[in-house]
Formats: structure tokens, C-alpha cells, sequence
């Protein structure tokens, strides 16, 4: 949907069911996995519901290790498909909870050899999905003059869409979000109080994440992703989780920087599991005018509530590289 001038929002419903999809797909074509077989991983939540729907279609088993931030909503759903849920136990430490998450899906496929690791984090079978997307990008948008804006979290997204409109337009610029205190981008040295963006940013390095296809990476605090969320929903009548309000924010910047581009923002869920946490507190929200982020050459500058770098597609930091 357009958004207003230059903005366009690229609005799914869970995006990443369209990465569980072509990669089950896949995985059966090629009999790594086969009916009856048992999908293994861990999520933080939208890939816990993806993956449960891509089992439960293809007739095969699903176990997720869930994060902390899983919601009642979520456990339901995930309990009339049929999945299997561990989910961790409360925590304020995000990196805590992921390194558990990572240490207990080491511990199942320890006791069952038989449990296929979908490893949504390192394998690049999940940018396989996102081909129809970027070929329906393809037939809306001139990409010689566009530029797209999402979370970053496993990378799969935001690098398959790259990765894919670039084969066909060179010219499709990239601009990451991520939140403050992940390893990412190297900014795991910068706290956030309110952080509750889990989905978009890593305590660890993943596989999945090709730092050389950003140009630009943004990383957005709770205060000014709050006022994201909420201002994309009076103003557009969209209702998205967190990162997407984080992401319109990014975009409207980007936007005014080069007006004479189209920016597409990614919307990877909707705002459904966000209501008491974000959309109860609108009346705290500042005006997203009110927001421009910090521009900054070093990590050592990076400071709350936005701070944007221009990347240059450069490789990763030190702490981020995946082996």
C-alpha cells in the first residue's frame, strides 16, 4: 500500500511464512525431510507461527524453543497447529534469553538425531521465499529509484529482497533497522531500558546476515519506534508490530534525504501481540517529527534514540562474523 509520497509499505500479514514455505518446500523436493519428520527451532515469535503452518500443511512435526516474549496469543495458535512449544523462562536479559534458547535446541537435536534444524539464523534456504516478492516489487516499482527499508533480524528478508532486485536493477539502495544492543551491526555496547524489539537485532552473530548488502543501517530505540507505530496508525490506518513502526520511521527519513526515490518499508507482522505494550501507551508517543537521528561515523558515536551510519555495504564487525 502507499503510504504517502515516495513511501510504499509492503504489508504481510506474518512475512515470514513465506520464507517457512519455500524452504519446507524445498527441504522436501530434495528428501532431506520427509512426511512424518520433525522440524526443530528457535523464534522469538513470528517464525515460531510460520514454521507451525509450514509443518502443519506439508504433514510434518514442529518444536519450537520460544523466546521469553511469546504471548498467549501465539501459544494458542501455535497449540491448534499442532506445535510443540518450550518456551523459556522470564527474563529482561534478551541475550540471555537467546543464548538459552541456542544451548536447548543443542540439547534436543543431541537427543534426537532425527530432528531437522531449520536454522532460520544461518541457512540460505530462507531467502527463497522472497523471489515472488521481489518479482511483484518488480512489476509495481521502478527500481532504478528505489530504496528498501526493513528490520534486519536474521537478514533473510531484507537480503533476499536485495539480493534479488539487484540482479534485475543495480540501482536498489538498502537501508537495515536494528535495535540498540545488537551484535549485528556492533552495537552491543549501547543499552536500551525499554528494549522489547526482539525480533530485529541478535546477541549473536547469524549466518544469514550479508553486512556488504546495506548501505545504510538505522538503529531505533523504543521511544522513537513507539512513535513510529503509533503515528503509522493514524495517519495510514496500519496496524504493525514494533520494527514496522521503527522501519516508517527509517523510511520517512530516508525519503526526505532523496525525495526523487520511492521507499518501500517493510511491515512483517501486525501489531496484535503489541497492543498493551505499544499501542496502550499512544498517549506517551511523541510526533515523529519531533525525531531525527544522530548521524554517525564510528560505533563509538552511536547514541539513543536513533542514530543512523551510512554502512557503504562494508563487511561485518568483528564480533558479528558467523562461523
Amino acid at each position: 500500500m502507499h503510504a504517502g509520497d515516495g513511501l510504499v509499505c509492503l504489508r504481510f500479514e506474518t512475512m515470514k511464512v513465506v520464507s517457512a514455505l519455500a524452504a519446507v518446500r524445498h527441504l522436501l523436493a530434495e528428501g532431506t525431510v520427509r512426511p512424518g519428520d520433525t522440524l526443530l527451532d528457535s523464534s522469538s515469535g513470528i517464525y515460531a507461527y510460520a514454521l507451525a503452518l509450514a509443518a502443519h500443511r506439508f504433514g510434518l512435526r514442529c518444536h519450537i524453543v520460544g523466546s521469553t516474549t511469546v504471548d498467549h496469543t501465539l501459544r494458542t495458535q501455535l497449540a491448534v497447529l499442532g506445535a510443540r512449544l518450550e518456551q523459556m523462562e522470564p527474563s529482561s536479559d534478551l541475550k540471555l534469553d537467546q543464548d538459552r534458547r541456542v544451548r536447548r535446541v543443542r540439547e534436543l537435536l543431541r537427543e534426537n538425531p532425527d530432528y531437522h534444524w531449520m536454522r532460520q539464523y544461518h541457512d540460505d534456504i530462507h531467502y527463497r521465499g522472497y523471489l515472488a516478492t521481489a518479482e511483484l516489487i518488480e512489476r509495481e516499482l521502478d527500481l532504478d529509484r528505489l530504496t528498501v527499508v526493513g528490520g534486519v533480524g536474521s537478514g533473510a528478508s531484507t537480503g533476499a529482497l536485495a539480493r534479488f532486485l539487484r540482479e534485475r536493477s543495480s540501482s536498489v539502495e538498502l537501508a537495515g533497522v536494528q535495535p540498540f544492543g545488537s551484535i549485528t551491526f556492533g552495537c552491543e555496547h549501547v543499552h536500551d531500558p525499554e528494549i522489547i524489539i526482539a525480533g530485529i537485532g541478535s546477541s549473536i552473530p547469524f549466518g544469514n546476515v550479508s553486512h556488504e548488502l546495506y548501505d545504510a543501517i538505522h538503529w531505533i530505540g523504543f521511544e522513537a519506534a513507539l512513535a513510529g507505530s503509533v503515528d503509522l496508525l493514524r495517519r495510514h490506518a496500519v496496524f504493525a508490530g514494533l520494527s514496522t513502526g521503527a522501519g516508517y520511521l527509517a523510511a520517512r527519513w530516508e525519503r526526505d534525504r532523496e525525495p526523487d526515490r520511492t521507499v518501500l518499508f517493510i511491515a512483517a507482522d501486525t501489531g496484535h501481540r503489541y497492543v498493551d505494550s505499544v499501542f496502550a501507551r499512544h498517549d506517551e508517543a511523541r510526533r515523529v517529527e519531533d525525531f531525527d537521528p544522530h548521524d554517525v561515523s564510528t560505533m563509538e558515536e552511536l547514541a539513543l534514540p536513533w542514530s543512523r551510519m551510512h554502512w557503504g555495504r562494508a563487511s561485518a564487525p568483528p564480533a558479528a562474523i558467523f562461523t
